[in-house]
């Protein structure tokens, strides 16, 4: 706007120096539109870069005078857009009772004519310079408008690329949940497997070929499952009804030497996926610990379809003990399944009597 403003003044200098050559005093007129075209950029510049009320009001009140001053020698167009460009750049500098006041004080500009002519006249340039007044402010406020726009547009694109990136998290930690209880449980079951055929295989060949078989059934069943989760990373794994899903997983840890029993409460209904899909893993992973940490020799499953929620527990015999460890990502998995479906997961060793672990969500 300071350009727009330079150019504008330099327009009303050009014309009063062409209206001042046809004069009786062309000096005096040239001379001070000169004054006033030279504060009116490079000063006018200088005082709004600066931003202080105090230099704003001492800018006015040194353009206003040599105004008059102009107009008194040469009361044509050119010193008329002197006072044009005064009132627009007042607009800018001054609050708007200030501009208001200037508004008021350039029709006094005529004050010397007769009363009908000054009144005539300075009706004029008082609409001239209130249409000025309306006009710059208009655009100031288009240019503050279009600045607000550019600073929403720039945060939306931050909050859009925040928005990608808690996405890319939530995906990255849901397919690493998923591998860990998926691809975890499926090779834990099959190294358990393979060291019970292993155990067996010289006093009871039929019996290791037999364990061999479910390992090599259940490292198809988790191949199959890489397969399907690589095919549609994004859809949840789809899983048979939850007792049946149960019984199974309570068959794979029996037929690795843990006897496991499946105990179902309250009425079956339908869940959500999501909901089903927690529940299944946290008796996966509790199942999984068992076999390998608990020092157990049973193991029951328990499903209690509650009024308003739906619990999962994993239950064992064995030694209680976490030796230190904390806990694993399996564990934290469960924990923001848990969460983000409004429920919570508990986890409580009993040194000596085994430990229990219970998701509860509500359905």
């Amino acid at each position: 706007m300071n350009r727009a403003f330079a150019l504008l003044t330099g327009g009303a200098f050009l014309t009063l120096a062409v209206g001042a050559l046809a004069s009786a005093e062309p000096v005096w007129a040239m001379l001070l539109g000169a004054v006033f075209a030279t504060v009116g950029t490079a000063g006018f510049a200088w005082v709004r870069r600066r931003g202080q009320l105090g230099w704003s009001i001492a800018y006015v009140v040194l353009q206003l005078p040599l105004a008059y001053t102009v107009f008194v020698f040469d009361p044509g167009v050119g010193a008329t857009l002197f006072f044009v460009v005064l009132v627009s750049q007042c607009v800018l500098l001054l609050p708007r009772p200030g501009t208001a006041l200037v508004i008021l004080l350039v029709p006094l500009a005529h004050a010397g004519m007769a009363w009908d002519q000054a009144l005539r006249e300075g009706l004029g340039l008082f609409a001239s310079v209130v249409f000025a007044a309306v006009i710059t402010e208009l655009l100031q406020r288009e240019q503050k408008t279009r600045r607000e726009l550019a600073k929403a547009h720039e945060q939306l694109r931050d909050y859009a690329a925040q928005a990608e990136r808690l996405a890319t998290a939530h995906e990255r930690n849901r397919v690493a949940r998923d591998i860990h209880d998926g691809l975890g449980h499926a090779l834990t079951v099959v190294q358990m497997q393979v060291k019970a055929a292993r155990a067996v295989l010289e006093s009871d060949s039929a019996k290791a070929d037999t364990v061999l078989a479910k390992a090599q059934e259940q490292a198809e069943a988790a191949l199959a499952d890489v397969r399907r989760s690589v095919s549609t990373l994004r859809e949840p794994r789809s899983i048979p009804p939850l007792p049946e899903a149960l019984s199974a997983l309570a068959e794979e840890t029996s037929a690795t030497g843990i006897p496991t029993e499946v105990t179902i409460s309250g009425t079956e209904r339908a869940l959500a996926d999501e909901v089903r899909e927690a529940l299944y893993r946290t008796a996966q992973e509790g199942l999984t610990n068992v076999r390998k940490h608990a020092g157990a020799t049973h193991a029951e499953l328990v499903l209690d379809y509650a009024e308003a929620e739906v619990r999962v527990a994993v239950r064992d015999d064995g030694t209680g003990a976490v030796d230190g460890r904390t806990p694993g990502f399996g564990l934290l998995g469960l924990r923001e399944r848990a969460a983000s479906l409004g429920g919570h997961l508990t986890f409580e060793p009993a040194p000596g009597t085994g430990c229990t672990l219970t998701m509860e969500v509500p359905a």
